[in-house]
């Protein structure tokens, strides 16, 4: 591959729930060995996204991970974790892309080049395969955070404020896994300081 530019697809999963990390995902997809079926995350059900998956750690020229724990996010808020996580999955490729394209609207700061597209996590290859790793690897995260706190679901709702979530926070409060800078947490944390004055 005399020719080949190493672009470097980036996606994040974990942007809206109120606890756990945030994870992003960077991929350089090998044109050589592409992967048929690729799409947004979020159209896939669980089962074809491990399989995807699975296909992308094999035949992905690179990949990498990167997150931003819930302590981050409440200091630095969630956009900038967000963005945080990305630097974090680029930097560890083992392949240094030349350009990185990122879904949606904002880039993080980069030694490379990197173009920011809206719903790119289904227009373009390499995005959509690093939305498949991040959100598989969140939820795995999230299944296992259930195991210590069986009593909040996660592994239902995987974070996200479902009316289950909610009445969930209200009955037993916030454990330490939640985003104290999200308001449905904040405002559990009120209700059980004030319950316990």
């Amino acid at each position: 591959m005399p020719d080949f530019v190493p672009v470097a697809g980036v996606d994040e999963a974990g942007r809206g729930p109120l606890a756990g990390p945030v994870v992003a995902a960077a991929v350089v997809l090998d044109p050589s060995r592409p992967i048929a079926g690729l799409a947004d995350s979020k159209k896939l059900s669980a089962a074809r996204r491990e399989r995807l998956a699975n296909e992308i750690r094999d035949n992905a020229l690179a990949w990498a991970l990167g997150r931003a724990e819930v302590a981050e996010i409440d200091r630095v808020n969630i956009l900038q974790a967000t963005l945080l996580a990305m630097q974090r999955a680029v930097a560890a490729l083992s392949v240094a892309p030349a350009n990185v394209l990122v879904d949606g609207n904002r880039c993080p700061s980069l030694i490379c080049p990197c173009r920011a597209i809206v719903k790119g996590d289904a227009t373009v290859p390499a995005i959509s395969a690093a939305s498949i790793l991040a959100k598989v690897a969140r939820d795995a995260e999230l299944r296992r955070l259930h195991d210590r706190y069986p009593q909040y679901n996660f592994a239902r709702h995987k974070g996200y404020p479902t009316a289950a979530h909610l009445e969930a926070l209200r009955r037993h409060g916030p454990c330490s896994e939640h985003r104290r800078s999200f308001a449905p947490v904040l405002a559990a944390l009120q209700t059980v300081i004030e319950t316990s004055a």
